[in-house]
């Protein structure tokens, strides 16, 4: 079953994945800031940035970040995530899309027909389903 997201919805996410990269990313090492914005099935939506450290290692992205705010806050049922990155200060030049990372953990925990949505401003974005960008990924299925 496609899960269907509204244009006004998606304009929506994209805006405050947009306001996460430049408010919430702590990106000391590489300037490469992302937001992501995640929309649960009960309306809530969780924002976040990325956070670098610097032995890298322990440096987190912010559809993960997005992710365990929404699962320790009870939200475990997920319709959309719009995702946007790139150097801090500089207009967004391309999509951002999950890292591998990101892709299997989110297959873990979000429907396989989820909408990701890629944007480098409102408006404009690539769409994709989850499974599109993991196509063989573990899942909770």
């Amino acid at each position: 079953m496609e899960q269907i997201i509204s244009k006004e919805t998606i304009l929506q996410l994209e805006q405050l994945a947009l306001q996460a990269r430049l408010q919430k990313a702590r990106v000391p090492i590489s300037g490469y800031g992302v937001g992501a914005a995640l929309l649960g099935q009960d309306g809530r939506i969780f924002t976040a940035g990325n956070i670098e450290c610097y032995g890298q290692t322990p440096s987190i992205c912010a559809e993960r970040v997005a992710l365990f705010k929404a699962l320790s806050e009870g939200c475990d049922q997920f319709t959309a995530l719009a995702v946007c990155g790139g150097p801090l200060g500089e207009p967004l030049r391309g999509y951002c899309t999950p890292c591998g990372t990101c892709r299997q953990v989110l297959t873990q925990f979000c429907p396989s027909d989820m909408p990701v949505i890629c944007t480098q401003a409102p408006g404009d974005h690539k769409l994709y389903h989850l499974c599109e960008l993991l196509p063989f990924g573990w899942s909770r299925d």
